[in-house]
C-alpha cells in the first residue's frame, strides 16, 4: 500500500480504518450494498425485457413471413407471374402462396374449437416460415394427399390437445360458406385426417391454426377468396425496404405489410416497459448516491483535524479534493462490480433453469428468457460509476475549502 499515490493511500486508509469511525464505515458499507442492489436490479430488469422482446420477435418471425403481398385486384389469379416477379426482388430468399379462412373443427361428439384455416403449398411453405422445423409429429408434406384419399390437416399442438386428437385421427371442419343441397343451403362440412402436429412456440398459432392444402382451401372457401404471397428476406430487419421495393415493382394494385408494421404496437409497448422499468429501478442507484454523499460528509466532519494537519504539511487543495473523490469512487466501484457480478450470476441462473413462468395466453410464451446485451451492461456500469463520481463533488469541495486555522483552533 505504501507504493500507492498519496491521495489514494490516504483514501484507502480512511475507508479501512475501524477505530473511532465505525459508524461512518457502516454507512459506507450500506452505500456499497445500496449501489450493488441498484446495479443488480437494473441489469436483471433490462435482461428480462430484452429477452422477452427478442424471444417474441424470433417466434413471431419464425411463425410468419417477413413480408405479405396482397393483390387487391385479382387475388391469386396471377399467382405464377407474381411469384416470379417477387423472387427477382433483391434480398428475397423465399416466396409461397397462402389463403386464410375461418372454420369450426369438431372431433368426436362433443369436442370442438374455432380455428384459423391456412391453405399452404407444403413444398414452398418451409421457405417462408419455420413450420417444418416445428413439427412434433407427422409430416407437413402429408397435407397433400392423393385424390382417392381423405384430405390431410396439420394442427397446432394446443389445438390438438383441446380436440384430444393425434396423428391418424379424423376431424371435421365446418365453414361459414354455404352450399346448395336438395335440402336447401347447408354449411360446408368436410372431413380431414390429422397428418401432423406442430409447435411454433406462440400460443396464438399453436392453439388456433390448422394447415391444409392450398387447392383444398380454395375449394372450401370459394374461388373468390383472396389469397396472398408470403415473402422471406435474407435479413428480417430489412423487411420494410424490401416491402417498399416489391410495391414499386408490382404496381399500385399490390399492398405489402412487413412483420415490423404488423407487430409495431407490441414491440413499442415492450420497449416502453423496458425503459420505464429501467428508469424506475435506476432510482435505487440515486438513493445509493445519496448514501455516498452522506458518508463522505460525515467523514469530512470526522476528519476535520486530519485535513487541517495535511494542509499545514503542504497538501494542496487539489490533493484534499482528490482524496475524498477517490473515497467515493472506491465505494462506487465496489458496489458496481459486486452488483454486476451478482446480477450476471442471477441472470444466468434464471435463464438457464427457466425459473420465471408467465401465462402463455397473455405473453404467448410459457417462461421469461433473460438476455443481457453488452451495450445495456456497459450503459448500466458506466451510469453507476458516473453517479458515484457526481456524488463525491460536493463533499470533496467542502473538504478542500476547510481553513486549517479554524479547524485546529478548538483542538
Amino acid at each position: 500500500m505504501t507504493d500507492l499515490p498519496f491521495e489514494l493511500f490516504v483514501a484507502v486508509r480512511y475507508l479501512l480504518a475501524r477505530r473511532k469511525q465505525a459508524f461512518i464505515s457502516l454507512i459506507s458499507f450500506i452505500s456499497v450494498i445500496g449501489l450493488m442492489v441498484g446495479v443488480m436490479a437494473v441489469l436483471i430488469a433490462l435482461a428480462l425485457m430484452t429477452g422477452l422482446q427478442g424471444e417474441l420477435r424470433d417466434r413471431i418471425v419464425g411463425a410468419s413471413a417477413h413480408v405479405y403481398v396482397f393483390d387487391m385486384a385479382d387475388g391469386l389469379t396471377r399467382l405464377a407471374a407474381d411469384m416470379q416477379k417477387v423472387k427477382q426482388v433483391p434480398r428475397v430468399v423465399g416466396v409461397a402462396p397462402a389463403v386464410l379462412g375461418k372454420g369450426l373443427l369438431t372431433a368426436g361428439t362433443d369436442r370442438q374449437a374455432p380455428v384459423t384455416v391456412k391453405g399452404i403449398d407444403p413444398a414452398l411453405e418451409p421457405t417462408v416460415t419455420d413450420v417444418r422445423k416445428s413439427m412434433k409429429a407427422g409430416s407437413l408434406d402429408a397435407v397433400r394427399q392423393p385424390a382417392d384419399q381423405m384430405d390431410g390437416i396439420v394442427l397446432g399442438t394446443d389445438l390438438a390437445t383441446t380436440l384430444e386428437v393425434k396423428v391418424g385421427d379424423t376431424v371435421r371442419m365446418l365453414t361459414p360458406d354455404e352450399i346448395l343441397t336438395p335440402l336447401g343451403a347447408m354449411p360446408h362440412r368436410r372431413a380431414f385426417k390429422v397428418v401432423g402436429i406442430f409447435s411454433l412456440g406462440l400460443f396464438e398459432f399453436d392453439s388456433e391454426y390448422a394447415l391444409i392444402d392450398l387447392p383444398v382451401a380454395e375449394r372450401m372457401f370459394g374461388k373468390d377468396t383472396r389469397g396472398f404471397l408470403q415473402v422471406r428476406v435474407d435479413d428480417m430487419f430489412a423487411s420494410t425496404d424490401v416491402a417498399a421495393d416489391i410495391t414499386k415493382r408490382l404496381g399500385d394494385n399490390y399492398v405489402t405489410q412487413d412483420w415490423k408494421t404488423m407487430n409495431k404496437s407490441l414491440f413499442r409497448a415492450l420497449w416502453l416497459e423496458k425503459m420505464a422499468m429501467g428508469i424506475a429501478i435506476g432510482l435505487i442507484m440515486t438513493v445509493a448516491a445519496v448514501n455516498i454523499v452522506a458518508s463522505l460528509v460525515l467523514l469530512v466532519m470526522d476528519k476535520t483535524r486530519d485535513i487541517a494537519i495535511l494542509k499545514t504539511m503542504g497538501a494542496s487543495v487539489g490533493s484534499i479534493r482528490r482524496i475524498f473523490m477517490l473515497q467515493g469512487l472506491i465505494i462506487g466501484i465496489a458496489g458496481t462490480v459486486s452488483g454486476s457480478v451478482f446480477g450476471c450470476l442471477i441472470i444466468y441462473v434464471l435463464d438457464r433453469f427457466k425459473l420465471i413462468h408467465v401465462p402463455i395466453d397473455v405473453y404467448q410464451i410459457s417462461y421469461v428468457p433473460f438476455l443481457l446485451q453488452p451495450l445495456d451492461f456497459a450503459t448500466v456500469v458506466g451510469a453507476a460509476v458516473l453517479v458515484s463520481f457526481l456524488a463525491t463533488i460536493y463533499p470533496s469541495r467542502q473538504a478542500s475549502k476547510l481553513d486549517p486555522a479554524q479547524a485546529l483552533r478548538y483542538e
